[in-house]
C-alpha cells in the first residue's frame, strides 16, 4: 500500500515522503496513529504543504540536537561501585546508569538507548562512551569508573 507520510518516522520514512509499506503495518499503525495517509490523488496535492513543514520542523529540531551534543561532550561522568577480590565490579555498569547519571548532570532526560553499543563496565578505569542523538549527530563523553569505598 502506498502511503503519504504526515509526521517523521523514525527510520521509515520523512514527513510529506510517498512510500510503499506492508498493509498492515499501514492498516493497523501508521493510519490510525495519524502518522501516514493513504497516497489518493486528493492527499499528493498536499505533499508539498507537507514536506515544507516537515523540513521547517526537522532543521528546528536538528538544532535543538547539536546544542545537547555540545554540551555533552564537554561531560565527564564519574560512577563508583563495589568491586570483587579480583579487580571487577559485582554486576557491571550499564548503559542505563550511564544515561541516569548523565541525565542527574546535565539537568536533562537521556534515553538510555542513545548510549550507542556501550559494552558493560566491568573493571575500573577510563572510558569514552558514544551517544547517537540522531542519524548523523553523535556526542562523546568520558566514564571515569572508580572503586567504592
Amino acid at each position: 500500500m502506498e502511503v503519504v507520510f504526515i509526521q517523521d518516522v523514525h527510520n521509515q520514512a520523512h514527513a510529506g515522503e510517498v512510500k510503499r509499506v506492508a498493509d498492515g503495518y499501514a492498516r493497523n499503525y501508521l493510519i490510525p496513529k495519524g502518522l501516514a495517509a493513504m497516497a489518493t490523488p486528493e492527499v499528493l496535492k498536499r505533499v508539498r504543504k507537507l514536506s515544507a513543514a516537515g523540513d521547517v520542523r526537522r532543521i528546528q529540531e536538528t538544532q535543538v540536537i547539536q546544542e545537547l551534543a555540545q554540551l555533552i561532550d564537554k561531560t565527564s561522568v564519574s560512577v563508583s561501585a563495589r568491586v570483587t577480590p579480583a579487580g571487577r565490579y559485582y554486576g557491571a555498569i550499564t548503559s542505563v546508569r550511564i544515561a541516569e547519571l548523565l541525565s542527574a548532570n546535565l539537568g536533562r532526560t537521556i534515553e538510555r538507548r542513545l548510549v550507542e553499543d556501550m559494552d558493560p563496565i566491568r573493571e575500573p578505569g577510563e572510558y569514552d562512551v558514544v551517544l547517537r542523538l540522531s542519524g548523523d549527530i553523535t556526542a562523546s563523553i568520558h566514564i571515569k569508573a572508580e572503586t567504592e569505598e
